[in-house]
């Protein structure tokens, strides 16, 4: 897949898709075999648990809101403006802990198995069970992290 040029309009994405992912909607903008990006939101106490792309590099661009990140362990914070780096194999987590809602356009490269992953966690339904995220997750490249003792 070659990257096609032209304008994805504000508020569409390709082909109309729109997924529902763990309470949060994505709408991929753009997609070729070098990179995915999609524009993202996160509503008020929605997270992505923490987890390692093995073979991506992935950012996120804040337009909307505060998002905390949990990057290799480290609590940090990210505005509107800021650019969030998620390098391949560093274990991060991302969380909406606000009573606004995140809005950020994340990308990804390589695209590897992400766009299909996002196919099947949108088709697991809004109730998924978390042990199905993870094993289907893991067969798509993205590693989900146990959570830790505290939690347990």
């Amino acid at each position: 897949m070659i990257m096609t040029a032209g304008i994805t309009p504000h508020g569409s994405g390709i082909d109309g898709i729109s997924w529902n992912i763990l309470g949060q909607t994505y709408v991929p903008k753009q997609l070729c075999e070098a990179s995915l990006s999609w524009h993202a939101t996160l509503p008020p106490g929605t997270f992505v648990p923490p987890h390692i792309h093995p073979t991506q590099d992935e950012f996120i661009y804040m337009l909307e809101g505060r998002m905390t990140t949990v990057l290799d362990g480290a609590e940090g914070f990210a505005d509107p403006g800021d650019l969030i780096r998620l390098p391949r194999g560093i274990p991060h987590g991302l969380f909406n802990r606000s009573d606004a809602t995140v809005k950020c356009l994340f990308w990804v490269t390589p695209t590897g198995r992400l766009y299909d992953l996002f196919w099947a966690l949108h088709n697991l339904g809004p109730t998924a069970d978390p042990s199905e995220v993870v094993a289907v997750s893991a067969k798509h490249e993205v590693d989900f992290l146990p959570p830790p003792e505290s939690a347990a």
